[in-house]
């Protein structure tokens, strides 16, 4: 990894936790407006941005009060999704597509954190991700059109 991955990285690591703790008190629980979850869209344009994500996954769930399960269960539900996508992208091309994708991976991987919050809090698992998996699909939605216009003029494949 050279230096400019490396910044670039950290500074999305930084971004991510520092949305996270903006809306901490909707971030974490049954229902996740985490709008720093619209940076798993990152991973369309490029795969090195895999590091800088689930780093600030990892950091802000330092926060989260279901506490080291959510270091754990979080950090490996963003990995696992990431790396879906990161298959996918050998075969599917289209932009907009694995926008789309990437949205209904996360949203249906969030079984992963429904299942770490029926451990740690005890809350009903189905109804808990239906609440996660419609919360982490409506940031995403909304993610979908500010990634794909930002990247007509950022071009986040050739930032790293």
């Amino acid at each position: 990894m050279n230096i400019k991955t490396l910044v670039v990285n950290g500074i999305i690591a930084a971004l991510y936790v520092a949305l996270s703790l903006l809306v901490s008190p909707v971030a974490f629980g049954a229902i996740q407006f985490r709008i720093s979850e619209m940076f798993n869209h990152l991973i369309i344009f490029d795969k090195r941005y895999f590091f800088g994500i689930t780093i600030g996954v990892f950091a802000s769930n330092l926060f989260s009060m279901a506490g080291g399960l959510d270091l754990l269960f979080g950090t490996a539900h963003t990995a696992i999704s990431l790396g879906i996508i990161i298959f996918l992208k050998k075969y599917i091309k289209n932009t907009l597509t694995l926008l789309f994708l990437n949205t209904l991976i996360f949203s249906f991987n969030m079984f992963i954190i429904a299942f770490m919050l029926k451990i740690a809090l005890n809350l009903p698992f189905l109804l808990t991700w239906l609440t996660t998996g419609a919360s982490e699909l409506i940031v995403l939605l909304i993610g979908i059109p500010i990634f794909y216009t930002l990247y007509k003029r950022i071009h986040f494949d050739k930032i790293i």
